[in-house]
């Protein structure tokens, strides 16, 4: 680190007229530096002819000049006057000749002690050596050639950004060709998956697909032997078939009835039906819980909807994860909120702004704002804006990151009163049966969407038989589960029950359950009240989208 230091200080000779012997006779800076208390050498930049072991020597005896408790700004010796001001830790030092007009060394060092902020991170050691090449070229615009130059501090940064058209051109032009590469490969991604399909309709068009219990996933298909009126032997394929292109032939949504087989075309004559130790096959997967599907052609509805796209200039995301584990017997384990409010923004116009936001008040949740954020800002005016307002926010669509960052949160707590969702499990062993009752009860806080209550049961053939149920239910045979789904919790049902009957079994084969919710309201309740636009403009449009959901809900 430090030689990394002193490689920064550099030694350019100007002109002949900035040589040492003619810097005594007139007025002009010798050098600007910034070191530590200690005399160590963070920056320093020469603005005439000197040798290294000459400056060195100059800001070595500098802290030793520097008496405690006095109040001057400068300090003089018999070849050289130093004038300084300290910068939290640190000096900022110009270093004159004797003849050098001392009101115009102050208000250059004033100037110096506004841009060093600018363009260094922190004021420390470490954050002045990470822009030490950014602050010399700052100071190269205020002391050129030794002698200050009549400009402020914007006009500093709009020389040291060398803002070039030709470069944003060219940057324009290389994210087209991005963006034109990634719809190139989402097509050709499109083309080998419809080819894919295309080959398997081909290659098993007509058979009926099962899918195997197990844990391969193996697709087994039997083929209808058909006598052909106009040829011999069987048509339309032999035997047995194996496939590994699930996804496209069969699919486990609940609820959705088998296919009807197609009629036979005319002129194929006569057609067989199925032996009925096939249908004696099929009938037990379909007893074990699986979903029989015959000639299912894949539907556009079936895919996975994508987030919708972004509509309005700025959209600001709040999302908060739900981590809750409950006991069997009643209380409270563990439960912890983790929140974030993120932002997008579709045009760099609309990137100059700042968000006021308004809290629920609630006492239990610590606000953590980004690094980036004015955080006396947000503290006295819950209003979250960069520290420095001459920056935008970035821009563009983020996909799943949801956007940058601006503000996280969280809450911790053992009062069960906050837990919006209780979960009671009743397994009683009654003769060469199990009788399992199981009871919700939400909270009044929160409207759940798409409740799910998943509960382990014990291995068997034959799925339990459900006496009594509020909602949906769903036997996973494949992991030995019951799925009990309610679409909608509000105030009409906030509590339910369902019993179902199994074989005997231990009554802590019915744990851990699993539990998953959505909800729209969160447990901060923070809400975006405005977008402060701060270049004049009118405020961008904006929306807010809320939600809370569960990352992990169990009952041990």
């Amino acid at each position: 680190m430090y030689n990394m230091l002193h490689c920064t200080i550099t030694f350019l000779t100007f002109s002949p007229s900035s040589s040492s012997s003619s810097s005594s006779s007139s007025s002009v800076v010798l050098a600007a530096s910034i070191i530590s208390k200690s005399g160590k050498v963070l920056v320093s930049r020469q603005f005439v002819d000197m040798s290294r072991i000459r400056i060195e020597g100059l800001l070595a005896a500098f802290p030793k000049l520097v008496g405690t408790g006095k109040q001057h700004t400068y300090v003089e010796t018999e070849n050289v006057r130093y004038v300084y001001q300290p910068i939290e830790a640190l000096f900022l030092v110009l270093v004159t000749n004797k003849q050098s007009n001392i009101l115009e060394d102050l208000e250059t060092l004033r100037l110096l002690s506004k841009l060093a902020p600018e363009y260094s991170l922190s004021l420390d050691e470490e954050g002045v050596c990470k822009t030490a090449f950014e602050l010399i070229f700052a100071f190269d615009e205020v002391i050129p050639l030794g002698h200050k130059e009549n400009v402020t501090v914007a006009q500093v940064k709009q020389y040291c950004e060398m803002e070039s058209h030709e470069e944003k051109l060219h940057k324009l032009v290389m994210q087209s060709k991005i963006n034109e590469t990634k719809d190139v490969m989402k097509r050709k991604a499109s083309e080998i998956d419809k080819s894919k399909i295309d080959r398997g309709r081909a290659d098993k068009g007509g058979y009926m697909s099962l899918q195997s219990m197990g844990s391969g996933r193996i697709e087994s298909a039997f083929s209808e032997m058909s006598i052909s009126s106009s040829g011999s032997g069987f048509g339309g394929g032999s035997g047995f078939g194996l496939s590994t292109d699930i996804d496209s032939f069969s699919t486990k949504t609940k609820g959705r009835p088998p296919s009807s087989a197609t009629a036979p075309p005319k002129g194929l004559g006569m057609q067989l039906g199925k032996s009925q130790r096939t249908n004696q096959f099929l009938e037990s997967l379909k007893a074990e819980g699986e979903v029989i599907l015959e000639d299912v052609q894949p539907k556009a509805g079936q895919s996975k909807t994508a987030a919708p796209p972004l509509t309005d200039p700025v959209t600001l995301n709040v999302e908060e994860k739900l981590n809750v584990t409950l006991k069997r017997d009643g209380g409270l384990s563990n439960f912890d909120v983790q929140g974030t409010l993120s932002l997008q923004i579709l045009n760099q116009e609309d990137a100059y702004i700042q968000v006021q936001i308004e809290t629920g008040g609630n006492p239990g949740i610590l606000f953590k704002t980004h690094p980036n954020m004015n955080k006396e800002l947000f503290s006295n005016n819950n209003i979250l804006g960069l520290k420095d307002t001459s920056r935008p926010f970035p821009t563009g669509q983020t996909g799943d990151a949801g956007g940058v960052g601006l503000l996280r949160w969280r809450m911790q707590t053992s009062d069960e009163s906050m837990v919006p969702l209780t979960i009671n499990c009743w397994p009683t062993v009654s003769g060469n049966e199990t009788y399992v009752n199981i009871e919700y009860e939400a909270s009044e806080m929160f409207d759940l969407r798409n409740v799910v209550i998943s509960v382990p049961l014990p291995a068997a053939r034959e799925a339990p038989r459900v006496n009594q149920i509020e909602g949906e239910w769903r036997y996973d045979a494949r992991n030995s589960t019951l799925e009990w789904s309610i679409l909608l919790v509000d105030n009409s049902n906030r509590s339910g029950s369902l019993e179902f009957v199994v074989p005997p079994a231990d009554p802590s084969v019915f744990f851990p359950i699993s539990v998953c919710f959505s909800a729209t309201e969160t447990f901060s309740d923070l809400k975006v009240l405005n977008i402060i636009p701060l270049q004049g403009t009118a405020a961008p449009k904006f929306s807010q989208r809320t939600q809370l959901i569960t990352e992990n809900y169990q009952v041990l």
